[in-house]
């Protein structure tokens, strides 16, 4: 089974330490009571992927880890055959030992957009709110963070994670909960709170906002990148049964839209710092992602809109602080 004992013992002197009083009760009865049908084979390939160190380990630029020397074919095609058990890899990419993890998204690709608008995030202790496989963890690791909570309650998720850290040394500067943001408490302890493509699955965005800020410290920061439609700050699509054949899709404001529901939640120096459609070559399926993708939920005859007939993706990040 997953342990999750380090992190409790990581937390347990510092600004975290009041989480203690209700986490381990929470993942103790996630442990008994939720686990996914498909759970013990992707633990059991986790089990299986040995524990590797790496010669070089790059988290600034990619997530890439690489031997002194290649690989044997044998070991390496071993690691893979277990990694290729956790498929679909949505969040990514990964190149771990010669292994590339070709990912549905270019998780790379937003992190270049997110990243020059934010404040360093060097010696913060930062927060990702529905983290997927955590590529973001080890990219906030990169750019200089001293700790990185995800939460994320797909429990497949939490495999892909485990199965990277183990491949990167059993890193225990990033961690992964099985959580949704509902279970957290006022926290008020992480420098940096990230919420990436979570807004608009949400039923009350505003109740979202007030979340995410109330895990932040005081003059915090947070970092908000979700879809967005074209609009003054009173546009708000608010879809039907599906949007770009997502089931759950709420609220999808303007950015302009956004700020306004920011400062009603009470963040300052709000901010529109990037706003970009999203295209067929950041999103789309692979061998590691082998579904239907963006090109399947787009009109055929016109790729401005979604099979809705709603307008084609866009995404915004918006910078915000706590006061």
């Amino acid at each position: 089974m997953i342990g999750f004992g380090n992190f409790y013992r990581h937390i347990a002197d510092g600004p975290l330490s009041h989480w203690l009083e209700v986490l381990p009760a929470q993942l103790a009865a996630w442990q008994k009571e939720s686990l996914h049908g498909k759970f013990k084979d992707w633990f059991n390939a986790v089990d299986r992927l040995p524990e590797m160190t790496p010669y070089r380990l790059d988290l600034l630029r990619s997530v890439t880890a690489e031997a002194e020397s290649p690989l044997g074919e044998g070991q390496k095609t071993g690691i893979e055959t277990m990694l290729r058990v956790l498929m679909p890899w949505r969040k990514g990419p990964f190149d771990l030992y010669g292994i590339h993890i070709n990912t549905e998204w270019r998780s790379d690709w937003k992190w270049e957009r997110v990243l020059p608008h934010i404040s360093s995030l060097e010696g913060r202790t930062v927060l990702d709110v529905g983290c997927g496989s955590g590529y973001h963890l080890w990219r906030m690791i990169g750019a200089g963070a001293h700790f990185a909570v995800g939460i994320d309650p797909m429990q497949l998720f939490l495999c892909q994670f485990e199965a990277v850290r183990k491949l990167l040394g059993n890193d225990q500067r990033a961690h992964l909960l099985p959580l949704g943001i509902e279970q957290l408490p006022e926290l008020a302890a992480f420098d940096t709170v990230f919420s990436m493509g979570v807004l608009y699955h949400r039923r009350s965005p505003l109740d979202h906002l007030f979340q995410l800020k109330n895990q932040l410290v005081n003059g915090g920061e947070l970092v908000l990148e979700t879809l967005v439609v074209s609009g003054d700050e009173h546009q708000v699509l608010v879809p039907g049964d599906r949007y770009a054949q997502m089931r759950n899709v709420y609220f999808i404001p303007s950015a302009k839209a956004l700020v306004k529901w920011l400062e009603k939640c009470g963040f300052c120096d709000v901010r529109i710092a990037d706003e970009c459609p999203t295209t067929l070559e950041e999103q789309r399926r692979t061998d590691w992602m082998t579904s239907e993708s963006l090109a399947e939920f787009l009109d055929p005859k016109d790729q401005s809109k979604t099979r809705e007939g709603y307008p084609a993706p866009i995404r915004a990040v918006l910078i915000a602080r706590k006061p």
